[in-house]
């Protein structure tokens, strides 16, 4: 059949085309049926959408993604076709049924989900499949090289090593620390990061307040090559881009397979070529992983996939019960970064000993330094100024001012302080208050908004003691958040006295 072509001024991530309910009964066409349209000049596979008013019987919309892939004008008269379902959905419905899926299988459903050749129910079977019928280790396996395949790769001529966090923890800017730290030897460490989701800030939410964050492989390339480290956004590399595709469908699902988790990491290690890594694990309440004992669990699963993989993982667990130091939020996070690099004697401990910690595992994980003497020796590079000196490196090699300093760093005009109301013992800083709180504030969108931690779990307190403040770059968003911390306090203070019994 023909159709006129009707291009709608919609960037849509996904190869969907709409055409009308009467076209659709005319053609025998469902929902979600899929189509071959052909123009002059390129022909694509998209899923079917229906319109009843949207779109006039005998034209078909498509989404501006779509129109540019196959060079289609509007008007233009395509050629539309009815395409079989892709054998990769009877795959995910052998998953649904509980059976093992080999390699052949996966590839064909990590190549299908890149092709965007997987409508979004087909991904969600797969997503749910993964995350109640559950993935052995060889199926983890292969998804993490099908995922790694399917985009592109960064090759380095050193030896790479990377470092990652599993997330969960608001405030972890440690990457910012950590990076400069290990750049300071021969390794090499391109650190592509996600901006931030969930959380009040990601690392590269984080450092685009520093420099530019977005690069092609080549200009990476050439950054590493230069100054042996890099912190930029992993968005704009099309590394492991299936990642993407089914983290689109999991937020609004609420559900992060484990399985799915574990490939989404590795591919990206593996696609960067990461000789090590250094996992980080955060346990707590609040934190994604509740205990030590289930989160080294995880680890081990980490190393023995990341070992057939012929990646040397070594996980940390740390402390995830509250932030790492004192700021959350993307101004607030690089302003408290570069405070810990220029004067480490006033940076919070947390930070300081986190950053040092991870930074250390990668030293004597590639063989730099003997075993338990990384942290020693990463504290020392922070302490002296070299870790600094070498940040600065990496933000002028981004195209940033490494004379920047904190205080000129801009943060929200709008401030609001909590403070004690009794004498008292922080008892709980409450993780996921804190995010709620700083996303209500405008963080990671606004850079400039998100909170001060004064005061952090075990501190004493007396009445009229500053807890903490919230920053926000708009004056209705610092009422929403105010009116959220006074609601449900992310800090909660008791005296040594809890109860009279009997009262």
């Amino acid at each position: 059949m023909q159709l006129i072509a009707q291009i709608l001024d919609i960037e849509a991530n996904k190869k969907s085309a709409i055409i009308n309910e009467l076209d659709a009964e005319k053609f025998g066409l469902a929902l979600n049926d899929r189509l071959r349209i052909s123009s002059q000049k390129g022909s694509i596979t998209c899923i079917v959408e229906l319109s009843s008013s949207l779109v006039k019987p005998g034209t078909i919309a498509l989404y501006k993604n779509v129109a540019k892939s196959i060079l289609a004008d509007n008007g233009e008269r395509l050629e539309v076709n009815y395409e079989p379902t892709p054998q990769s959905v009877e795959f995910i419905r052998k998953k649904m049924n509980g059976g093992k899926l080999s390699e052949g299988e996966i590839k064909s459903i990590i190549s299908d989900l890149v092709k965007m050749e997987l409508s979004d129910l087909d991904i969600s079977a797969f997503l749910l499949a993964s995350n109640y019928v559950g993935l052995d280790q060889e199926e983890i396996k292969n998804i993490t090289v099908s995922m790694a395949e399917t985009g592109q790769k960064l090759n380095l001529g050193g030896f790479t090593v990377d470092k990652h966090s599993i997330g969960g923890v608001p405030g972890n800017k440690v990457s910012l620390l950590i990076v400069p730290t290990v750049a300071l030897t021969e390794l090499l460490i391109p650190k592509t990061s996600s901006r931030a989701i969930t959380s009040p800030s990601g690392t590269a939410d984080t450092m685009s307040v520093l420099a530019n964050v977005k690069f092609g492989l080549n200009e990476i390339k050439s950054i590493v090559e230069k100054v042996h480290g890099c912190i930029v956004w992993g968005g704009a590399l099309n590394i492991a881009p299936a990642d993407d595709l089914l983290i689109r469908i999991e937020n609004p699902l609420r559900i992060d397979p484990r399985g799915l988790m574990i490939a989404s990491i590795l591919s990206k290690k593996l696609a960067v070529g990461a000789k090590v890594v250094a996992l980080d694990i955060p346990v707590g309440r609040g934190a994604k992983i509740s205990g030590s004992a289930e989160g080294e669990r995880l680890a081990k699963e980490f190393i023995e996939i990341g070992k057939a993989l012929g990646i040397n993982i070594r996980a940390g667990i740390t402390y995830g019960g509250q932030p790492v130091g004192k700021a959350i939020g993307p101004a607030l996070e690089a302003r408290e970064a570069l405070s810990a690099l220029i004067d480490p004697g006033s940076a919070s401990m947390s930070l300081l000993s986190k950053a040092s910690s991870l930074a250390g595992i990668l030293l004597e994980t590639a063989g730099l330094a003997p075993n338990n003497t990384g942290y020693d020796i990463s504290m020392g590079n922070i302490l002296n100024g070299k870790s600094y000196n070498k940040m600065k490196q990496i933000i002028a090699e981004q195209g940033g001012n490494p004379e920047v300093k904190p205080d000129q760093i801009p943060v929200g005009n709008y401030k609001h302080e909590f403070k004690a109301d009794s004498d008292g013992y922080i008892t709980l800083v409450d993780n996921e208050s804190i995010v709620r709180i700083a996303k209500a504030a405008g963080a990671p969108v606004d850079s400039g908004s998100g909170i001060i931690l004064h005061q952090k779990q075990g501190y004493k307190v007396k009445k009229g003691d500053i807890l903490f403040e919230i920053y926000s770059d708009k004056s209705s968003k610092l009422s929403e958040a105010v009116n959220i911390a006074n609601y449900d306090p992310p800090i909660i203070i008791e005296g040594m006295l809890l109860k009279v019994y009997p009262s």
